[in-house]
């Protein structure tokens, strides 16, 4: 089964410092576990894409217009939580999708401890549901 997992981020959370703000060897420490995350997921045959995104100060909306595209640059002050990142696994089981959530919920944070991100699993679907 294949699924996606998404990293959301709150710089609001209690006790997690905005990315911007981390020390260097937090920063390098951090993407180091990510690193080694799609290293082990690769080696298992289970990984089928990961990416990370850029902080949302650089995102922008896009609605289609009567006159062309409407775009609204970021950043989006109101906004508590943003994605961060994802990863495509296809694994065997639900519980290894839910293992796998739990192990990268736990990436280390700007003091070194697991942050505990949320992990939003979802299934990809190989076709649109059946209708009834």
């Amino acid at each position: 089964m294949t699924h996606m997992l998404q990293m959301h981020f709150s710089q609001t959370d209690a006790g997690i410092a905005p990315i911007p703000t981390w020390d260097p060897a937090a920063t390098a420490a951090h993407i180091a576990f990510m690193r080694t995350a799609v290293a082990e997921l690769t080696a298992a045959g289970e990984l089928v894409e990961a990416q990370g995104l850029a902080l949302p100060d650089s995102a922008r909306i896009v609605r289609a217009g009567e006159d062309g595209p409407s775009v609204t640059a970021g950043p989006f002050p109101d906004d508590k939580e943003f994605l961060f990142g994802w990863w495509i696994v296809n694994c065997a089981t639900d519980e290894r999708v839910l293992e796998i959530a739990a192990m990268l919920s736990a990436a280390p944070g700007h003091d070194g401890r697991p942050m505990n991100m949320p992990i939003e699993v979802r299934e990809v679907l190989a076709e649109p549901p059946a209708q009834p």
